[in-house]
């Protein structure tokens, strides 16, 4: 049975907008390791999967995608969102 992995997109770390972070991730796992090309010595494997990524609105509308096509999905809930309020004249103390 193929696996995936659900997870929440990271605010992009050189804007300062959190565009596209709400949207959930679908990505399969790997099913084969990566080999290197004699020739070229580039990392690659066979598996076409690796090369999908499918976003949803939200988390159930991806666990629905993944029991409907039965995938073994795991899901890395997003990292907590700090935020740290500082004034400019903290910078000067």
């Amino acid at each position: 049975m193929p696996t995936a992995r659900i997870y929440q997109r990271a605010k992009n770390a050189m804007q300062s907008g959190r565009a596209r972070a709400e949207e959930w991730l679908l990505e399969y796992e790997p099913s084969e390791p990566r080999r290197a090309d004699p020739l070229t010595g580039w990392a690659g494997s066979g598996d076409t999967r690796r090369q999908i990524r499918l976003s949803f609105p939200s988390l159930d509308a991806a666990r629905a995608y993944a029991e409907k096509k039965g995938l073994a999905a795991t899901v890395t809930p997003a990292a907590p969102r700090v935020m740290k309020i500082q004034a400019y004249a903290d910078n000067f103390r």
